[in-house]
């Protein structure tokens, strides 16, 4: 007998154990189990087996009525967790978790049923992108902030932000932001133990008002990913920690000129207070107060002159900064204060739209699509389209089920991160720097654009056919620039046609994007696009 085939029968052995909470189909139907008397049938029969497993069932299928193995095709495996679905949903149920075999050429699959219907999403949502230099003790305060536990002083809080790998290939989830923490009435919500899916889940379920870190790399041959990791996603605010007993480097001030490129709010978190004295405490935060006036900032000292003056003055030009210490936990009330108070402040306009940033296959699910929703809303069994592929065309596809922070979800709205399940497209065809749209829209893939940009950063000058990787929303794409006035010098602004190297994306007036070719960085926002033909 295969392992994987000793595995799933002990777990219907168990099942048999369990008694009363398990219930064997072979397959589920929307023709057959959803049409007139039976779904309210099925539904009062999954609330029974919730109350015989004090609000947990197990719902085995792909077998026969005695538990033996029969195993079905993959699309029936897929009808019967989105009938299974609805039926959770009837019953105030979702569906925590599936797991899958391959038997007999098919599937067989226990999926873990709980109590608490589908969540609504309309409560607030605040989005903070997290950068820094690579041991500056970034991942252990976001780590510290979400549990509400102090760091050993060998970074144990910063293995809650790792994403494993099983988490992407057992459920449907979209572990973008790798934290999440929230606020109810009563103060902070914490997250249990943040490597338990239920956990952050009952986070997701609980708090009246969400606060989710998107957390990025601090080593600098990853800029690329931490450049997409900001420009990406539709954040609210920046967090940029400063580790006292290092001061800024050269990837701090690579980090904040992306944040600030975004015209993001940004707060500054000087961390690691605990490991050196006030003296060099007070000697980094001079040096961070010079490094934004050099930029155009101003700094504010909350310590100085308190929450309130942080809440209120934030914005594009007034940046907070904070002492910390993830081991003391000093400061961290500070920020768990301004992360309930600090209003949103991206804007939803106009009808659904997500870039891709990422896609995987499930089992028994299909492919997955996770990203940031940047404006709009989007539901369970919406009609999409998905696009552009290399040819520019658009396909359509159908949302199966949403689920943000492991926690399923009947519709997400802008600033949320999640992931969505497609009917109708092969998880091979999604790429990164896709989007999603409504059917009805009618997109027009772009080629080339129009642009403003600013060069940051380069050793000579910019000419024409020069071949950065351009960063806008998740597209990393090479592009050739063509400056107008034939070249940029660096500190220069100036007009340039930019054309994508290999393929077309959707882009539009007024998005900003970041342009990078080894050390040399630029900023810009597009003027004009030229449409395919």
């Amino acid at each position: 007998m295969s392992r994987d085939r000793a595995l799933l029968e002990r777990a219907l052995d168990r099942g048999e154990q369990d008694g009363g909470n398990v219930e064997f189909k072979e397959r589920l139907s929307r023709d057959v189990h959803l049409e007139g008397g039976r779904r309210e049938s099925l539904a009062a029969q999954l609330r029974h087996r919730l109350l015989s497993g004090d609000g947990e069932a197990t719902y085995v299928v792909g077998v026969t009525d005695d538990g033996g193995l029969a195993g079905i095709d993959p699309d029936t495996f897929s009808e019967t967790m989105d009938v299974l679905s609805l039926l959770a949903e009837e019953a105030d149920a979702h569906i925590e978790d599936v797991q899958t075999w391959g038997i007999n050429e098919g599937l067989v699959g226990v999926a873990q049923v709980r109590e608490g219907g589908v969540l609504e999403t309309d409560d607030e949502h605040v989005v903070v992108g997290t950068a820094g230099h690579v041991d500056h003790g970034k991942s252990t305060l976001v780590g510290s902030l979400v549990t509400g536990k102090a760091d050993d002083g060998d970074g144990a809080t910063r293995a809650f932000l790792d994403v494993q790998p099983h988490e992407v290939e057992r459920g449907l989830s979209a572990d973008l932001s790798y934290a999440v923490y929230g606020f109810d009435d009563e103060g902070p919500v914490r997250v249990r133990n943040p490597n338990r899916k239920a956990d952050r889940a009952d986070v997701v379920q609980n708090a009246d008002r969400l606060v989710s870190f998107v957390d990025t790399v601090g080593h600098e041959p990853w800029l690329r990913t931490t450049i997409r990791g900001l420009v990406g996603q539709k954040l609210d605010y920046g967090l940029l920690v400063v580790a006292a007993d290092d001061g800024p480097t050269r990837t701090t001030r690579e980090h904040l000129g992306v944040l600030l490129a975004t015209d993001l709010p940004t707060i500054v978190a000087i961390t690691k207070t605990d490991t050196v004295d006030q003296q060099r405490v007070d000697e980094v935060e001079r040096e961070v107060e010079r490094l934004l006036r050099e930029v155009d900032k101003s700094p504010l000292r909350v310590s100085r002159h308190g929450v309130d003056a942080a809440v209120d003055e934030i914005s594009e030009r007034v940046v907070p900064i904070v002492e910390t210490s993830a081991i003391t936990m000093d400061g961290l009330e500070t920020l768990d204060e301004l992360f309930d108070r600090l209003p949103k402040t991206s804007q939803d306009t106009g009808e659904f739209r997500m870039y891709v940033d990422r896609s995987y296959s499930v089992t028994g699910v299909g492919a997955v699509a996770s990203g940031t929703v940047m404006a709009g809303e989007v539901e369970a069994g919406d009609e999409l389209l998905i696009g552009p592929m290399a040819d520019g065309r658009f396909q359509e596809v159908e949302v199966r089920s949403i689920e943000m922070h492991y926690h399923r979800v009947d519709k997400a709205q802008a600033g949320r991160i999640v992931g969505i399940a497609l009917k109708g497209i092969k998880e091979s065809a999604i790429e990164r720097g896709m989007v999603l749209l409504p059917r009805e829209a009618d997109p027009d893939p772009v080629r080339e654009f129009e642009a403003e940009v600013m060069v940051l950063n380069h050793p000579t000058r910019i000419g024409e056919g020069y071949e950065p990787v351009v960063h806008l929303e998740t597209i990393g794409e090479a592009a050739a620039f063509y400056p107008e006035n034939g070249r940029l010098l660096p500190g220069d602004s100036g007009t340039t046609t930019v054309r994508f190297k290999f393929r077309p994306y959707l882009v539009e007036e007024g998005q900003k994007f970041v342009f990078r070719e080894g050390r040399s960085k630029g900023v810009g926002t597009v003027t004009d696009v030229t449409p395919m033909e």
